[in-house]
């Protein structure tokens, strides 16, 4: 079902300081960035080699996002898996018995479709499954 890994997301209080960490004392390019209203997060993807980080800020503080870096403060947030067809991959894992966040995809970064999985699922760790946009 799982292609390979996506990415892995980082929860950061604010976009532009974690940017500049990354590229300025990392050097990791930033290759994407976007603003996702429908969830209140400004989020950049960066590339490290061939694998990529997500790096969210939530855009107000009464959101999911906002509520994990209050109480867990920044760090990782999730992995997310890719998959070819998102909705046989949710008709799977709904058929394993999987807590599923969303029953549906809904609009992700980049123009992909994403899904997430409860922690409760996968062993405490938020789990989210994209399909990438052709």
């Amino acid at each position: 079902m799982f292609q390979r890994i996506n990415h892995v997301g980082i929860a950061v209080g604010e976009l532009e300081p974690a940017i500049a960490h990354y590229s300025e004392q990392l050097g990791i390019e930033v290759v994407h960035r976007e603003r996702l209203d429908n969830d209140s997060i400004d989020a950049a993807l960066v590339s490290v080699g061939e694998d990529r980080l997500e790096l969210v800020a939530p855009l107000v503080d009464d959101t999911p996002l906002g509520r994990f870096l209050r109480k867990r403060g920044p760090g990782m947030h999730h992995i997310a898996y890719e998959v070819a067809d998102i909705d046989a991959a949710l008709e799977q894992l709904r058929a394993a018995a999987m807590t599923l966040i969303d029953a549906v995809p809904r609009e992700g970064i980049d123009g992909s479709r994403v899904a997430f999985l409860h922690p409760s699922s996968n062993f405490g760790v938020l789990t989210e499954i994209v399909e990438p946009a052709s």
